[in-house]
């Protein structure tokens, strides 16, 4: 199938934390890298990401998607809800039938769309939602297969499962790790890559601690990423603000890479 543009939607996920650009200020991300996998066997394609870290499901559902099927996309990325989960009342159930709703309005518009499940939150903390996170993927299967929709599985990814995919926050993924999803993402539309995603991850360097050492390190980061982190994090949502408040997608337009 011809791509000729594609428009990424959702949160900080595919807007690209915490994978710095080199360039300029801002993110990279997976969804900036396989457009430009794409692109080198899609020539001339146009790509947009309307993505804002911050958002909820119903927020991408009520901002973003109008825009999306404005542009008339050929092809669409839809991640979201992680936001959601977070929150100690989330329903995945009533989630996913927002999900499913917002996926019919773009399949009815004549997008292909691409959807993505959550990947696996196995630290301390994030662990708590494991359960929802579950629950919501596997309706996020089910509607991929009801509206006969393209599905990156990054729960299935095992590589996501290592500590080293995630960033020093516990929830973005490393620049290391966006790049294996946007591999992942060719391999699911069809795209062919010089790389394989399954790749193990290198050897550590330098000596591992053991025994009581490991233990005393490994709380001294969680302390650190309590401070850094989710102090910040906890914060905001008792103020009832989020990271993403006044800001703008980093690719309002489709526009070549």
């Amino acid at each position: 199938m011809q791509i000729g543009t594609f428009i990424a939607l959702g949160d900080s996920f595919t807007e690209g934390l915490d994978d710095p650009r080199a360039d300029q200020p801002g993110y990279l991300g997976w969804a900036d890298r396989f457009a430009q996998m794409l692109a080198t066997q899609q020539p001339g394609l146009r790509y947009a990401n309307l993505a804002v870290r911050g958002k909820r499901l119903a927020q991408v559902a009520g901002e973003q998607v109008p825009q999306a099927v404005a542009m008339a996309p050929d092809l669409v990325s839809l991640a979201a809800g992680g936001n959601d989960l977070l929150g100690l009342r989330s329903d995945p159930d009533a989630l996913a039938q927002t999900f499913d709703d917002v996926v019919g309005t773009l399949v009815t518009a004549g997008c292909r769309v691409l959807i993505f499940t959550g990947y696996d939150p196995r630290y301390p903390v994030l662990r708590l939602i494991r359960g929802k996170v579950a629950v919501y993927n596997a309706h996020l299967r089910a509607i991929a297969a009801q509206h006969g929709c393209d599905l990156v599985d990054l729960w299935a990814m095992a590589v996501l499962r290592d500590p080293r995919a995630l960033s020093a926050d516990r929830l973005h993924l490393t620049p290391a790790a966006h790049h294996r999803v946007a591999l992942r993402t060719c391999e699911v539309i069809g795209a062919a890559v010089g790389e394989d995603w399954r790749d193990p991850w290198p050897a550590p360097d330098g000596a591992i601690a053991l025994g009581r050492s490991a233990w005393l390190a490994a709380r001294r980061t969680d302390l650190r990423w309590a401070q850094a982190h989710a102090a910040p994090w906890v914060g905001r949502r008792l103020r009832g603000v989020s990271s993403g408040d006044g800001m703008a997608p980093k690719r309002p337009e489709l526009a070549p890479l």
